[in-house]
C-alpha cells in the first residue's frame, strides 16, 4: 500500500486538522483519539456490506472509497465517491440501524474508524459540536436532494458536463476559472463508476464523452481530460 512507510500515526493530530473537529479542545480530541482505530485497505477490498450493523463511522486519511447500492443482477448504483477528510456512516451510527450500502475501496485507502460511543459523549458535553455534526448531515441530505433533482430534470448531457465542471473548477481553485482557456484534470475513478454514479450507462457516458470531444469542447486521453474552454462546456447545449 501507498504511504507503508507510515508506521504510527499521529492520530491525535490528524483528528484535530479534520473540518469536523477543527474547533473542539485539546481534550475533546485526546478523548476521540482513544476511541479510534485505524483500518487499512486494499483496492476492491469491502469495508462493509450492506446490512451489517455499525459500531461508529469513518474519516478517510488517504485513498478513495465508493457507497453503492447492490443489485439482484449484479450490478450497482454508486451512491458516492470519497476521498480524503471525507466522513461517512454518521447517519447509520446514529440511527443505530444497518448499513442501507456496502463500501469499497477504489484504491489503496486508509480510514479511522471513531466508536459510536465516543461521538455520543461528546455531543451530550457540547452542543456546539452537536450543531456542526446537525449542519454536515444536512449538507449531505441537501446534496442528496440535488442528486434526486439533477437526475430527473438534466439531460444526460448536462449531467456529465456539470461533472467534469466541477472537477475543473476544484482543479482551477484560485483563479478566474471563466477566463480560463484550457485545463486538464484526471477522473477520479473508472468511468464504470463515474458512470453508475451519474445514473448512467458506461455506454452513455463513452458516447457523450465522444459527442463533446467532436463539438471540440473536451479531448479524451484514458483518464485524462483536457476542457479547452471551461465557459464554453457550461453554455453548452446539447
Amino acid at each position: 500500500m501507498p504511504n507503508e512507510k507510515i508506521e504510527t500515526l499521529d492520530i491525535t493530530q490528524i483528528l484535530a486538522r479534520l473540518p469536523l473537529f477543527v474547533e473542539l479542545a485539546a481534550e475533546q480530541i485526546s478523548h476521540i483519539a482513544t476511541h479510534t482505530r485505524e483500518k487499512r485497505l486494499q483496492k476492491g477490498e469491502m469495508l462493509f456490506q450492506k446490512g451489517d450493523m455499525p459500531r461508529g463511522f469513518y474519516l478517510v486519511v488517504f485513498g478513495q472509497m465508493k457507497l453503492a447500492f447492490p443489485s439482484s443482477q449484479g450490478n450497482e448504483k454508486v451512491i458516492n465517491i470519497l476521498g480524503p477528510h471525507q466522513s461517512f456512516g454518521e447517519a447509520a451510527m446514529f440511527m443505530d440501524r444497518p448499513y442501507p450500502v456496502f463500501a469499497e475501496a477504489l484504491a489503496d485507502t486508509l480510514l479511522l474508524h471513531i466508536a459510536r460511543h465516543a461521538m455520543i459523549d461528546l455531543l451530550e458535553q457540547d452542543t456546539t459540536f452537536a450543531r456542526r455534526m446537525l449542519a454536515g448531515l444536512s449538507m449531505r441530505l441537501h446534496a442528496l436532494v440535488q442528486d434526486v433533482e439533477s437526475y430527473s430534470l438534466r439531460s444526460t448531457t448536462q449531467r456529465v458536463i456539470g461533472f467534469l465542471l466541477q472537477h475543473g473548477k476544484e482543479e482551477a481553485q484560485g483563479g478566474k476559472h471563466d477566463e480560463i482557456e484550457e485545463i486538464t484534470i484526471a477522473l477520479p475513478t473508472s468511468k464504470q463508476v463515474i458512470a453508475s454514479r451519474l445514473s448512467l450507462t458506461p455506454e452513455t457516458l463513452s458516447r457523450i464523452f465522444h459527442d463533446l470531444a467532436n463539438s471540440g469542447l473536451i479531448t479524451v486521453q484514458g483518464k485524462q481530460i483536457t476542457i479547452h474552454n471551461l465557459q464554453r462546456l457550461r453554455l453548452f447545449e446539447p
